[in-house]
């Protein structure tokens, strides 16, 4: 009998301290699908919020933690709910390791780094989640780390597709920046704030009961701007819709 695939999780952040829902619907649907699943306590963050503050060698030190935590010969992957997590550790990682001795480690470990969807589309070669039902109908946003760091856009469409009740609908703009971006969202918040009220308007447009993204944090600032000005939309990680029905 063919081994399960075994799959360490990196939860991020936001999903850590205020969404763990979303990563406990993404250990679901990995069970699902015939993974075996396995966390690490001890891991904390990739050091992208550092990284992009511009604090260079602190962040370069919470990235050996992430290898020293995650580097491993018995799994055979890392998957996270966050395309912009990855897209760090792909890119921005790879800038801070090129010099150093661990380089060798460090593009071991991110050859078998994969955010969520991208895993479940490109690696298992799965686009159908047993059992995944959603009544409603929704849009999806790309976000910028999905769409431009990992080249994730078919994956998430084509999972949604098959979740039976759902009818997925696209928003004008669709890969437009929602205006989050980490720290521009507060040294630049007028304008950030902007971004998301298009954003909205482009997905009540669509008549859609719910935005759909792989990125919690697009949908953390989205949701702000819903919730502060009263709309009647929701938003929703792609791995609690995959969990929704089962």
């Amino acid at each position: 009998m063919a081994r399960k695939p075994l799959v360490d999780i990196f939860i991020p952040c936001f999903i850590d301290q205020l969404l763990p829902e979303t990563g406990m619907n993404m250990v679901k649907v990995l069970k699902r699908v015939g993974c075996e699943v396995r966390y690490n306590p001890n891991q904390t963050c990739c050091g992208q919020p550092a990284y992009n503050a511009g604090f260079y060698n602190e962040s370069l030190e919470i990235a050996n933690k992430f290898l020293d935590d995650f580097i491993s010969e018995e799994s055979n992957y890392v998957v996270s709910p966050s395309a912009s997590c990855v897209g760090h550790v792909r890119g921005a990682c790879a800038e801070m390791f090129v010099t150093s001795p661990r380089f060798i480690s460090y593009r071991g470990l991110e050859k078998k780094t994969f955010e969520f969807t991208e895993f479940l589309t490109k690696v298992l070669d799965i686009e159908k989640i047993p059992g995944a039902r959603f009544e409603g109908k929704v849009t999806y946003h790309d976000s910028c780390s999905a769409l431009r760091e990992c080249k994730i856009a078919a994956g998430p469409r084509a999972l949604l597709h098959y979740v039976e009740g759902l009818e997925l609908v696209e928003m004008a703009e669709t890969s437009t920046c929602c205006g989050f971006g980490g720290t521009f969202a507060v040294k630049f918040d007028a304008i950030s704030v902007a971004m998301a009220q298009q954003k909205v308007e482009n997905a009540l447009a669509t008549g859609a009961s719910a935005i759909v993204s792989t990125d919690s944090s697009c949908l953390m600032h989205l949701d702000a701007y819903i919730k502060k000005n009263k709309i009647d939309l929701k938003v929703m990680h792609i791995a609690d819709v995959l969990a929704s029905g089962w």
